[in-house]
């Protein structure tokens, strides 16, 4: 598939496994989208079922081009999908990517599920695909998920204003984090701290 990302690229941890999304995942992710909670801060509804599949199908198109790697978040020991998480803006030639488009049920929020996700994605980042820079962003207003993007050890790079367009056509700005691989041996062993005091 990819000349960077091999396809299909799996990635095994000891509460989730990450494997590529699918078609045949989307009737599961559409039901688990359901839950308006997740989509607070996003710049779409993913409650509203053609929107979220849509969303599943650009997902599919942009692995198609190699812009973007999406997986499905799969829980080992209850053996079923939780969410969904995703490599973007794939740029071989920089050496550089974003991890983004995570989601999951909120009965899987403040569990150590996201810390083994983001583990187990900047791990392949930075010791696989020899990337130099991950940007993750989020919406400005959005306390939750910043506070884990500076629990991971991403580091505020700046609020970009005017950002995005929800689809209701209002405006996000956003806020930017980085990881660079000079920091990664250091960040992966207080990430990999973190996730075990989870256990």
């Amino acid at each position: 598939m990819s000349s960077w990302i091999n396809y299909p690229t799996i990635l095994q941890g000891q509460t989730v496994n990450l494997i590529p999304l699918e078609e045949m995942h989307f009737p599961v992710l559409e039901q688990l989208a359901k839950d308006e909670r997740i989509w607070q801060f996003y710049p779409f509804d993913g409650t509203d079922s053609s929107r979220i599949l849509s969303v599943l199908t650009t997902a599919l198109a942009e692995r198609n081009v190699e812009t973007r790697f999406p997986f499905v978040i799969v829980h080992k020991a209850e053996n079923k999908i939780i969410g969904s998480t995703s490599l973007l803006d794939l740029q071989p030639k920089n050496l550089k990517l974003e991890i983004g488009s995570t989601w999951l049920h909120p009965d899987y929020w403040a569990t150590p599920v996201n810390l083994e996700c983001k583990l187990l994605l900047l791990t392949h980042c930075f010791e696989k695909l020899n990337t130099v820079r991950v940007q993750l962003k989020t919406d400005e207003n959005n306390v939750r998920s910043r506070k884990a993007i500076e629990k991971i050890g991403g580091q505020l790079e700046g609020i970009f204003r005017n950002d995005m367009l929800r689809d209701n056509n209002t405006r996000r700005n956003s806020a930017y984090y980085s990881i660079i691989q000079e920091e990664w041996p250091e960040k992966k062993i207080k990430l990999a701290e973190l996730y075990y005091l989870r256990q």
